[in-house]
């Protein structure tokens, strides 16, 4: 059987790869270690050039629909890894078939919940890591996404200044739909409380879940949370002709949880004194698309969010007036932002994102001027929150021929969970 391998345009190097090895016993040169969550699939990273791709075995037509599935969700901006290639048509060097692979890009500056706490997963963490799941199962539904194996493991998490964004990174069994009905909503729902209670289950079982968090009511209330913000984007409310500023509140609420309404749904009642208003379209990303088009900066939500508070404030220091925003905004980058994150040298600039990075500084100064009872500059925040902060802490970013703790055995398919987790570097990612 012939060697098949689809690829992304300029990734022909994928071709060069040990398709005749099977995935797990690829050499040590190949390999980049790195953090990875459980999967029931052998997978690997592996190191191309200057990038890191994940790389999956599985049969050919699961790859070739999560490829398709992967693809289309980008390009619906839907947070996801990146396919790149697909390779068939595999055999080892005495003609025995080996299963196809999918290969994805890895995403830079996340990882898997588990390596997310490195002694005890506490409540706090817990809850944003629910919150995280929730967003995203939200933002599937809403362009038609039928997940069908919902969990922390089949998720990545990203920093979003203080909170978690979460990123689909398994989508075999998921489904497109123009819209989904109630009842692939519960299901969509019910399998997530099953596997977080499980997920939950494994962690207590191991030792690392703080005494105070009961795995079942903790997987409990991702139903809650995703119902709850569910409630907020799609349910109708009826408000009489002279409530307009009901209406105006409620698109308030939805751009506070980073939702834009693009559409409304407005219908009178019986009576003609009411109108029956719902929201029919709304776009994630308020802030951040906000934040892009006056900076160019492209960041998660919670971070643009914190962004353009400081924006505000520059602008208000600056005594500027609200027309001249998308000026302002330029010079905010070029005299705050750009002078800030600059003060990281190259071999730091790892830790973490820009952004991430900015959104501590403006955290660590409010400490340092409580600590110190002073006005505290950002630069002199900066350059303490450098040297004291930000070098003690783990490259977050894809570490290219380095060990990232020992999070995994090299050869197996899931953390080895007999033995206690080894993620010594990852101690302050929690902290």
């Amino acid at each position: 059987m012939a060697l098949r391998v689809t690829a992304a345009a300029g990734r022909h190097d994928l071709l060069f790869l040990p398709w005749d090895v099977p995935l797990e016993e690829w050499p040590e040169s190949t390999i980049v270690a790195l953090p990875r969550g459980i999967s029931r699939h052998v997978v690997r990273f592996v190191r191309l050039g200057g990038d890191v791709f994940a790389v999956k075995e599985t049969v050919e037509p699961v790859a070739q629909h999560e490829y398709d599935l992967l693809f289309e969700l980008g390009r619906r901006d839907i947070p996801c890894v990146e396919p790149v290639g697909i390779v068939a048509g595999r055999t080892n060097p005495d003609g025995e078939d080996l299963p196809a692979a999918i290969i994805t890009r890895h995403l830079q500056f996340s990882l898997p919940y588990r390596a997310l706490f490195s002694t005890t997963l506490r409540p706090d963490t817990a809850n944003r890591l629910i919150d995280a799941l929730a967003v995203l199962m939200v933002r599937l539904h809403l362009v038609g996404f039928a997940w069908g194996d919902c969990s922390l493991s089949n998720a990545l998490f990203r920093r979003d200044a203080g909170a978690f964004a979460a990123y689909l990174v398994d989508a075999e069994t998921g489904e497109i739909h123009d819209n989904l009905s109630a009842g692939q909503r519960l299901y969509d729902l019910e399998t997530a409380e099953l596997n977080l209670g499980g997920e939950m289950l494994d962690v207590e079982a191991s030792g690392r879940l703080h005494p105070s968090i009961d795995p079942i009511a903790m997987a409990r209330q991702v139903r809650e949370r995703y119902e709850s913000l569910w409630h907020e984007i799609s349910a109708p409310e009826t408000i009489g002709y002279g409530e307009r500023h009901r209406l105006d509140a409620r698109v308030r609420r939805l751009n506070d949880l980073g939702f834009d309404v693009a559409e409304l749904s407005v219908v009178s009642e019986e009576g003609g004194t009411t109108v029956r208003v719902t929201p029919k379209v709304v776009d994630v990303g308020h802030h951040s698309r906000r934040l892009l088009r006056l900076t160019g900066l492209d960041v998660e939500e919670n971070q643009a969010r914190r962004l353009l508070n400081d924006l505000d404030t520059y602008r208000v220091e600056l005594g500027l007036d609200a027309p001249d925003e998308e000026v302002v905004a330029h010079r905010w980058v070029a005299e705050v932002f750009e002078p800030v994150t600059g003060l990281v040298p190259a071999e730091l600039r790892g830790k973490l994102e820009p952004a991430e990075m900015f959104h501590e500084v403006l955290e660590h100064r409010w400490f340092m001027g409580e600590r110190l009872r002073r006005d505290v500059s950002l630069d002199e925040a900066a350059r303490d929150y450098v040297a004291s902060v930000l070098s003690t802490k783990p490259d977050e970013r894809a570490v290219l021929g380095q060990r990232l703790g020992t999070p995994s055995d090299l050869t197996g398919l899931r953390f080895d969970e007999t033995q206690p987790l080894d993620l010594s570097e990852l101690d302050q990612l929690d902290d």
